[in-house]
């Protein structure tokens, strides 16, 4: 890769991690010219979505149970087991963000917020980050442990990148975004299995949120 490639790649990165902090486009607006951007890159370097691991061709049937049962799977072991053994060691300060007031009460708000976690959490996320940041990292780094590294690379960033939802969402976030990089690995590099397991995890939190539980 050349450097030129590796400076556009970064600075592709940094304008994905970047951009939807600063608020320039509100109500999860900033996914379309992000996902342009990938689309311009990935034309540029003579690849597709498919390169990337999304496409029609490559959903299969069985991605949505195996998606759904890991994304159940996760959240019981996260929220059973990992945190409140957790914290017992770390007290982590409450952190509001807002999506409780946003959606109590209000039936349309969850719906529209349910929506939003399947086109920006499972689709949007998906192929920015374990798709198109993966591959990326991937290629910039090359040489034997160069899927290690992107991997750890990604997660970390995936992580950070939720930094407004807490020390323990940032947590939360580098695990379970883990979680869905290595189903998209083990599945030969198909996001359809990420996709409904965040997707449905999404959901399932979102719900629990609705009705108090969290």
């Amino acid at each position: 890769m050349s450097v030129k490639d590796i400076i556009l790649n970064i600075f592709a990165i940094s304008l994905i991690v970047i951009l939807p902090h600063t608020e320039l486009i509100p109500n999860f607006g900033y996914s379309i010219p992000l996902l342009l951007l990938v689309w311009l890159i990935l034309k540029y370097s003579k690849e597709t979505f498919f390169n990337i691991g999304f496409s029609l061709k490559q959903f299969k049937p069985k991605s949505i149970l195996i998606g759904s049962l890991v994304a159940v799977l996760t959240l019981s072991f996260m929220q059973l087991i990992f945190f409140p053994v957790l914290e017992n060691f770390v007290v982590f300060e409450e952190t509001e963000v807002g999506l409780h007031a946003f959606i109590k009460g209000n039936l349309g708000q969850y719906f529209f917020i349910i929506i939003m976690g399947w086109m920006v959490g499972g689709f949007y996320e998906e192929i920015v980050f374990h798709g198109f940041i993966f591959s990326r990292l991937e290629k910039m780094i090359q040489g034997k442990y160069s899927t290690t590294i992107a991997f750890i690379g990604t997660a970390t960033i995936f992580g950070a990148y939720h930094y407004q939802l807490g020390g323990a969402g940032l947590i939360n976030a580098l695990i379970v975004g883990a979680v869905y990089l290595g189903l998209f690995l083990f599945y030969k590099r198909n996001l359809w299995y990420s996709i409904f397991c965040h997707g449905v995890y999404n959901t399932i939190v979102i719900t629990l949120i609705y009705n108090g539980y969290i």
